[in-house]
This record gives structure tokens, C-alpha cells and sequence, in this order.
């Protein structure tokens, strides 16, 4: 039980490319309680680092490159809800390239903004106790994704929210959303105020692309042989 234990932290960091040494203390700290061996005289540390570089490195690499949220359909970020109630009117009156260029903006803003997370993540990482470990070890195909965003999201969604207003500014999302604001506005038989907080409704949108990805990876580790790059994946999950 001991073994599967270690096991179940490794692959759940095996999720995340962090290297920091602040986690990585943690994690020796935690192996020579289970263990009762030193990492650096085990198998375990020779594997542990390397199993690091794999989850979080495909999952930022994927989605903070250009197009990484806005090319793909399961992640790109849309146009805001009430925003979709008059998208139909707003095309009607040539207003069409201001929403597509708005969408554009806010999936580029996400796309800047994914290896931001990086740090957060880490953090969340080094709160996880045993008894989770042991329920991701038995859990489903995304268990430890599942665990990261019940215990974080609302914690991630307001640290991660600066990092996206950062990046908002450079793409020159808000003032993009306040012209279509105002043009809604400005229209017979609408008229409506849009009472959004774009900054948290895209830093929203981007976390949940990220929480979906790391889904995928960790499911690809679990099932798929070829998804295991790593000598301590292939024994651990064999």
C-alpha cells in the first residue's frame, strides 16, 4: 500500500512541470517518511524529475503557443452569453468584425496568460495529503485533475486573474468589450447595459481550458503505453 502510495504522488506530479525547489523539499521530505530511504539512494529520485517534465509541459506547451485556445473548439474561448443574445443584430448593422475580432482578442489574452499558471499550480500541488493521494490512485482516468479543480479552482480563478488582466492589456480586450457595449447600447430595441467582469469571464474561460487539458493528459498517461516518455512512468503504470 505504501508503494502504490508513492506512486500515486509521483503521478500526480508527473502532471506538472514545475522543478522548483520549494517542491521538490516537500516531496524528499515526504518519500523518506513513507519510505524510510533516502530519494538520492533510490530508484525513485533517479525517476522523479524526469517524470516531472511531462503533464503540465504538454499542457502549457499545447495551449500557450498561438491558436493554442483559439484553433481548438474544445477550449476556445466565446463571446460572453449575454453578448450571443445580440450577436445576430450586432452582424446585422456591421459590427461582425469588431465580435470576431473581440473573440480573437480574449483566446490570445488566454493563450499569453497559460504559463502564468504554472507557479499556482505548484502551490495547490504541495497542499495534496495522503489520504488524496491514495483516493486519486483509485480514482478514474481524471482523478487527479478532478481533485486539483474542486480544491483550487476558486483559489486559481482569483490569483490567476491579475496574470489575465496583464495580458488583457496588451491585446486591448476590455476596451474591445466596451465598444460592443456601447453599441449595443446604442441600438433601436436593445438598449441593455452589459454587467460583466470580461477579466474574470476570460480568466475563467482559460482556466477551464486548462483543467480540460490536463484531463486529457492525465488520461493519456493512464491509458495509453505511448503516452508514458518516461522509464519511472512506464514501471509505475505497467
Amino acid at each position: 500500500m505504501k508503494k502504490k502510495i508513492i506512486f500515486s504522488i509521483i503521478f500526480v506530479l508527473a502532471l506538472f512541470n514545475f522543478g522548483h525547489a520549494s517542491l521538490w523539499d516537500v516531496v524528499k521530505g515526504t518519500l523518506e517518511t513513507v519510505s524510510g530511504t533516502k530519494p538520492a539512494e533510490s530508484k525513485i529520485d533517479l525517476g522523479l524529475k524526469e517524470a516531472l517534465n511531462v503533464g503540465i509541459k504538454n499542457t502549457i506547451t499545447y495551449l500557450g503557443k498561438n491558436n493554442g485556445y483559439f484553433a481548438n473548439q474544445a477550449v476556445k474561448i466565446l463571446l460572453p452569453e449575454e453578448v450571443r443574445k445580440t450577436e445576430r443584430i450586432l452582424r446585422g448593422v456591421g459590427f461582425g468584425p469588431q465580435l470576431d475580432e473581440f473573440t480573437l482578442s480574449m483566446n490570445r489574452a488566454a493563450e499569453k496568460a497559460a504559463p502564468l499558471a504554472a507557479d499556482i499550480f505548484s502551490t495547490a500541488i504541495t497542499e495534496m495529503s495522503f489520504d488524496d493521494a491514495n483516493r486519486i490512485l483509485r480514482g478514474g482516468d481524471t482523478a487527479a485533475t478532478d481533485y486539483l479543480k474542486t480544491k483550487t479552482y476558486e483559489k486559481l480563478l482569483e490569483l490567476f486573474q491579475p496574470a489575465v488582466r496583464k495580458t488583457m492589456s496588451e491585446f486591448n480586450v476590455t476596451q474591445q468589450y466596451d465598444a460592443i457595449n456601447s453599441k449595443v447600447q446604442a441600438l433601436p430595441l436593445v438598449g441593455k447595459v452589459f454587467n460583466l467582469d470580461v477579466n474574470q469571464y476570460v480568466a475563467s474561460k482559460a482556466l477551464d481550458g486548462l483543467f480540460y487539458t490536463l484531463g486529457k493528459e492525465e488520461t493519456k498517461i493512464r491509458t495509453n503505453p505511448a503516452a508514458r516518455v518516461t522509464e519511472l512512468l512506464k514501471e509505475v503504470f505497467k
